[in-house]
């Protein structure tokens, strides 16, 4: 199958997945029943995923792939830290809050299993956290952050940032938030680090 036609086909699947996921839930979403909302064969879902498990990690990961693409480029980049912060944000709350991963995570609630839940930690968290801590420790060494524990000033900013906005996404207590809102959003939390940990003016923000 040519790239391009196989591209498409995965587009199709990943749709009916998360169409078949908000209809069934995480135990009831087979690759049989995801098979037959894509009019795939459940030979090819298996044959490119693996099992479902493989098949929802590919979910999680495409969800997370401008993020992740974003800080890698930045940390083999080298370029100034805070700028990355303020430009990372966004498309990080972009990511937490978008329908899909609000979706994922209302499954992964109610999973009693708890799979699902150990596939978005495992692709979405656990790998986007360390990225994101190398880029403060970039700003550590490059004299614009001052701080005794990486851990803690990772999860300072992660905190600051998300909050407890997916949460209240996924309970339906707030819509996707706008760009502008975003923005505001991702301005707050780097002032507010910028308090905490910048050496120099801990107020000034970085420019665009």
């Amino acid at each position: 199958m040519r790239d391009e036609n196989r591209s498409l086909r995965q587009d199709q699947i990943e749709r009916a997945a998360y169409a078949v996921l908000e209809e069934k839930g995480y135990a009831g979403a087979s690759m049989l029943a995801i098979a037959r909302a894509a009019k795939a064969s459940n030979e090819t879902l298996y044959n490119w995923y693996g099992d479902k498990t493989g098949l929802f990690a590919a979910l999680v990961r495409r969800n997370a792939a401008e993020v992740k693409a974003l800080l890698e480029d930045q940390i083999a980049a080298g370029g100034d830290a805070l700028d990355t912060l303020a430009r990372v944000g966004p498309v990080l709350l972009q990511l937490v809050t978008s329908d899909r991963a609000v979706a994922l995570n209302r499954a992964a609630a109610a999973d009693p299993t708890g799979e699902l839940g150990r596939i978005i930690a495992a692709e979405g968290r656990e790998t986007v956290a360390p990225l994101v801590a190398q880029i403060i420790a970039q700003g550590r060494t490059q004299g614009r952050l001052a701080f005794d524990d990486l851990a803690i000033a990772c999860e300072t900013w992660l905190g600051l940032l998300i909050g407890d906005i997916q949460i209240r996404r996924v309970v339906g207590r707030m819509p996707q938030p706008g760009p502008e809102a975003l923005a505001a959003r991702v301005d707050a939390a780097l002032r507010h680090f910028l308090r905490l940990f910048a050496v120099g003016i801990p107020d000034q923000r970085p420019a665009p």
